[in-house]
């Protein structure tokens, strides 16, 4: 058994999960770029920030970088304020650690300002999407994780690094990416794994009921009333088994609400009692944004997602669509409908 900080103990079989070759590229790291995609949550941002903050421990130097700025909801992580939406002009980086991302293309432009470092700087790809490329030099993909944090923590421990480092702060950002893709434990990806990762992490300071009250039981009027405009908007059909709502542009504008606001809604569509799949149309310009949700034992929702170029994980999917609301609407309407009647004649 391997001890973590405060007690709480994992299994050697838990920490036996982390290749050595990411272990080694990490500790022979001196000046680490970490990256997180765009549009970022707190599984992106807590498993950056908290790596930067494990490999601080070990003597070497790390910066964190999205492209976007931190939304606001994510204000409470400890030391957030240090992401930057482009690297370090002054750094000399040897390694770029990409958090989060199933494609490298999800980094956005955070590398725009020093795109000389693709290309000489090897990347270490550490990712729990089942979808993922694989564009690494090093390609750590783990879909059974629920979370990106649930394998950095793993991580961290496998560098020596105890758990309760940096006054807890680490801790603190592991495990808000650990409660925002399990939805504090409810969905299906939760394993006895997570539970254990997540029992560590508390057990090293990190506070669980705070982080999982302002991840899902505090929001804005702003963001209330977005809900209500889309959930007003609920579509069903195949007995309830199909259920669909759009978000409009024009929403963000007439509630005040922010894009960081529509986090949670796909959730809450897929709490819908009879449904086997739960779609999100959001539109963004000429393009629409699809979110995905589905039982266990019934659609895969990389299969859904993967028709239009996304992908991500069984119960959760997401893709772009080069097209309109209009035209995506009906389009992945009429695959989801063949995917729920494929498994109900099969």
């Amino acid at each position: 058994m391997a001890e973590a900080a405060g007690g709480a103990s994992l299994t050697a079989a838990d920490l036996d999960a982390v290749p050595p070759a990411v272990v080694d590229r990490l500790l022979g790291a001196r000046q680490v770029l970490a990256v997180c995609h765009e549009n970022p949550e707190a599984d992106a941002l807590g498993s950056a920030l908290g790596l930067v903050l494990a490999l601080e421990q070990r003597g070497a130097r790390g910066t964190p970088v999205c492209a976007d700025p931190v939304p606001a909801l994510y204000d409470f992580m400890p030391q957030i304020g240090r992401f930057r939406t482009e690297p370090d002009p002054g750094a000399e980086y040897d390694l770029i650690v990409v958090c989060d991302c199933g494609e490298l293309s999800r980094i956005g432009p955070a590398l725009a300002s020093r795109a000389d470092l693709l290309g000489r700087v090897p990347i270490v790809n550490i990712d729990h999407h089942k979808s993922n490329s694989g564009f690494g030099a090093i390609d750590w993909v783990d879909a059974e994780s629920a979370a990106t944090c649930e394998m950095v923590t793993l991580l961290v421990l496998a560098m020596g690094v105890p758990l309760d480092a940096a006054g807890g702060d680490m801790a603190g950002n592991l495990l808000a990416g650990v409660v925002m893709d399990t939805a504090t434990f409810q969905h299906p990806n939760a394993t006895p794994r997570t539970l254990r990762v997540a029992a560590a992490l508390v057990a090293a300071g990190a506070p669980l009921a705070a982080t999982s009250r302002l991840l899902y039981r505090t929001k804005p009027d702003e963001q209330l009333r977005l809900f209500g405009r889309v959930l007003a908007r609920l579509e069903s059909e195949l007995d309830g088994r199909l259920v669909w709502s759009q978000l409009l542009d024009a929403d963000m504008a007439s509630t005040g609400a922010v894009a960081a606001h529509s986090e949670g809604l796909i959730d809450l569509l897929g709490q819908a009692e009879r449904a086997q799949v739960a779609i999100l149309f959001k539109e963004q310009g000429a393009e629409t944004r699809i979110s995905v949700r589905t039982r266990d034992g019934g659609v895969d929702a990389t299969t859904l997602a993967g028709r239009f170029g996304g992908g991500g994980h069984a119960r959760a999917s997401g893709a772009t669509l080069p097209v309109p609301l209009a035209q995506a609407i009906p389009a992945v309407l009429a695959e989801a409908r063949r995917l729920i009647l494929d498994i109900a004649e099969g």
